[in-house]
């Protein structure tokens, strides 16, 4: 079936943006607004950054700039992530994104003023301000990076044109690309990028998804050279970048913020990619046996276990499922369930033009705002379990900190929203005695929860360190060495258990992840925390609850290590990483065992 074009999608199906803002005037109201601060503290703070009282002061105004910008952000954004097609929308966006770059560079001076103070200054300033202390610290951290304030300013002034490589990357991807369907058996079937996505990788029946597979691909192969072109761009903008600001690489630049070593960044690609990949392999051989297939093919990874067990699930059925699932958490917690429910927070719709995969934006102060598309399955529920972790999270921090003490490091960002997961799943797991249904759920675990963090995050980051090495090196990548690496990268990982095909290799194309940074290893590094956790949660209960709760209020005011050691679990040591791995396996083994005991 086609997908409706947005405006003809049910209003029930789609978020609500006017939680942000009631209506378009009162967005360019605080627009203005925004601007008008910008200028006025401008005018009052320039050159004046000199002692506590000045800065304590300038913070303050920062802070409710920095408030509206995000506000004003979210609401342009998320109204073009749901459909690429409108051109008005996309026009708006690109205006508030000029305003907060021209705000942004007008005032770089700050940062550069404050680093330019000494340090008992700054330390003065921090015992006057809690909610300006670590925002300071920060400062002094990047001292030593920081360019001159006429450097600075036109670094910001240029934050548009730095973030059109993903805007390209988008719109080739999301606007452009037009499907054409594909015949199997005589019977013609309609193809999109969701469509492929969220339906076909999953179809059972192995001539259907096997050629959707290849249709998809060869539409795809005819962008890979403005794909390419978009990502070369990206990854020269960052070395120059790296360069000037005194990094040995890019790599080094990218985890600076994240305040992650490269040991840590390292041990959890290269662990992952060693010792996990026999477990997997292990699975992929699992599935071409149940599935009696001639031979596993890429393309056949994403199947289920026991695709006649899976159960359909509405919209409103998984709102009692996920109620369930994570009421250890709190009443409270499932509060905010229900408000996302009842208040429209989510996203379900599939449409034209609409993003793919999923995401949770969390403006400050506003709640969240879920995006994803509802296909009836149980692993949408994971999935919006999963969101919903980024929503209990930033609304228990930002209700905690000040806007400044929100950026919570990538690499633990994704702890909470996993974590969802692995709840949902244990819960499951304690509602049903039967064999059959406690293989269906623990081949949900494999399938969607460390599938997807541990091998296809972690394949995006293993080969996204090997084009770092070459852009550190002094070289350019275009597509057909970008698909040497990827297919290079999956074959080492599935060996021989696995076909890696010329189209498997083009998997480089889909994923908006490489134009965040260092941001698909921190998946598994966050999973790594959540298992930990959620295995305290299992033995000592709500003691481990209430520790975790705590560690979501914290914000940046704590370092990914010192946020894991809150909740009990050092990352210092490869121990959590292996023990995960460990439990990975062990999830496999008894799948297979029950497999063999079901006879089926």
């Amino acid at each position: 079936m086609e997908l409706a074009k947005r405006d003809d999608v049910p209003v029930e199906l789609t978020w609500d943006l006017s939680l942000i803002y009631p209506t378009e005037e009162a967005m360019l109201a605080d627009a203005q607004k925004m601007k008008e601060l910008s200028l006025s503290m401008e005018a009052s703070y320039k050159g004046n950054l000199t002692d506590a009282a000045t800065i304590t002061h300038c913070l303050d105004d920062y802070q409710e700039v920095y408030r509206l910008i995000t506000l004003t952000a979210n609401y342009c954004d998320l109204a073009v992530s749901v459909d690429y097609y409108n051109s008005a929308n996309q026009t708006r966006n690109d205006r508030i994104n000029s305003l907060i770059s021209e705000i942004f560079s007008r005032l770089t001076f700050i940062e550069s003023e404050l680093s330019e103070q000494s340090e008992d200054v700054l330390n003065e300033a921090m015992q006057q301000s809690d909610t300006n202390r670590y925002y300071l610290a920060e400062i002094l951290r990047n001292k030593a990076h920081r360019l001159s304030p006429e450097t600075e300013r036109a670094i910001s002034a240029l934050s548009q044109t730095f973030s059109a490589p993903y805007q390209i990357y988008n719109m080739a991807k999301l606007a452009d690309m037009k499907f054409d369907s594909f015949t199997v058996n005589g019977k013609e079937y309609p193809l999109g990028y969701s469509l492929f996505e969220d339906n076909y990788e999953y179809e059972k029946d192995t001539d259907i998804r096997r050629s959707a597979f290849s249709a998809f691909s060869a539409k795809i192969r005819q962008y890979e050279n403005v794909t390419a072109a978009a990502y070369n761009a990206q990854l020269q903008t960052e070395k120059t970048m790296a360069t000037l600001r005194g990094f040995d690489s890019v790599i080094d630049s990218l985890l600076f913020p994240q305040q992650v070593s490269r040991e840590l960044y390292n041990r959890q690609i290269d662990l992952i990619t060693t010792r996990l990949a026999p477990h997997m392999r292990k699975y992929a051989r699992l599935l071409k046996k149940i599935h009696n297939l001639d031979h596993m093919t890429f393309a056949d990874l994403k199947i289920a276990v026991d695709p006649e067990y899976d159960p359909s699930v509405t919209i409103e059925e998984s709102k009692q499922y996920i109620e369930k699932g994570l009421a250890i958490l709190g009443d409270d917690y499932v509060s905010m369930i229900q408000e996302a429910y009842k208040k429209r927070w989510v996203d379900f719709a599939q449409n034209q033009g609409k993003s793919t995969g999923g995401f949770c934006a969390s403006p400050y102060g506003k709640g969240s705002f879920i995006l994803l598309s509802w296909n009836n399955r149980m692993a949408d529920v994971f999935t919006l379990a999963h969101e919903l972790g980024h929503a209990g999270h930033f609304r228990l921090c930002n209700g905690a900190q000040a806007i400044l003490d929100t950026e919570v490091s990538s690499y633990f960002v994704e702890a909470p929203s996993t974590m969802n997961e692995l709840l949902m799943a244990h819960y499951l797991l304690k509602t049903n005695p039967d064999k059959r249904f406690r293989r269906w759920v623990l081949s949900c675990m494999i399938s969607n929860t460390y599938y997807h963090n541990f091998v296809t995050h972690l394949m995006e980051a293993a080969y996204q360190r090997e084009v770092y090495k070459l852009i550190d090196a002094g070289d350019s990548v275009q597509a057909e060495t970008l698909s040497s690496i990827m297919k290079e990268t999956l074959q080492k990982f599935w060996g021989d258990d696995v076909e890696i095909s010329d189209d498997a290799a083009l998997t480089w194309m889909r994923q908006p992840h490489y134009y965040m940074g260092l941001y698909s290893y921190t998946y598994s590094a966050g999973l790594t925390v959540a298992t930990q956790v959620c295995k305290r949660i299992e033995t000592e209960g709500q003691t481990a609850v209430d520790d975790w709760k705590k560690v979501l209020t914290a914000g940046s005011t704590k370092t990914p290590e010192e946020l894991a050691k809150m909740a009990g679990v050092d990352i210092s040591t490869d121990a959590p990483l292996l023990d995960t791995i460990e439990t990975i396996g062990s999830i496999i083994d008894e799948i297979c065992e029950l497999t063999e005991e079901l006879g089926c």
